[in-house]
């Protein structure tokens, strides 16, 4: 029980470092990669976890709704790291919507637990996002906009997974003579 509570508890202080330093809008859409595997020591996709992957998703999820902001939870490789991301915010973006359904054996047990807890959950193949955490190296950049830089976060770890953190910024343009904010 003590596990989970520290994962939880890891995984909210990791996405609220992540927030305070992205300075993300309502409304964005932050991506989140959780690898359960690794979280409990074993190579990336060889020891599913659907609790583990519960108990970061307690933690991710508060500090993003306080926030107004949509998670897009990545999935594994064998659904093509496809997102599962709420209508509202497919709609918003305009990402059409895949036929399929995470389970922890094809999208991973932390995508599966996020199709579970959303409202009106759909799949989609690609997004862009403003902000996203990555728990175990699952390669969360190609889910980001283009300009993507590297956050330093206090935690380190969760479990034993690594994680890494990224917020994005406009592209600086012009030359030699422009101005920037």
């Amino acid at each position: 029980m003590e596990m989970y509570e520290n994962i939880t508890a890891s995984a909210r202080t990791a996405m609220e470092e992540l927030l305070k330093k992205a300075n993300c809008r309502p409304g964005d859409l932050v991506v989140v990669g959780c690898s359960s595997s690794e979280i409990v020591g074993e190579p990336i996709g060889k020891g599913r976890a659907p609790q583990v992957a519960a108990a970061v998703l307690e933690g991710l999820l508060p500090p993003l709704k306080e926030r107004g902001l949509f998670l897009a939870a990545q999935c594994c490789e064998h659904l093509n790291r496809a997102l599962i991301i709420e209508r509202e915010a497919a709609e918003k973006y305009g990402y059409d919507p895949v036929c399929v359904r995470p389970v922890p054996e094809a999208g991973g047990s932390f995508a599966s637990a996020t199709y579970e807890a959303m409202s009106e959950p759909v799949v989609v193949e690609h997004i862009r996002a403003a902000a996203g955490l990555d728990i175990g190296n699952t390669l969360i950049g190609m889910h980001l906009k283009e300009v993507a830089v590297p956050l330093r976060l206090k935690v380190k770890t969760i479990g034993r997974a690594p994680v890494n953190a990224a917020r994005t910024r406009p592209k600086l343009i012009g030359g030699a003579r422009a101005v920037y904010n």
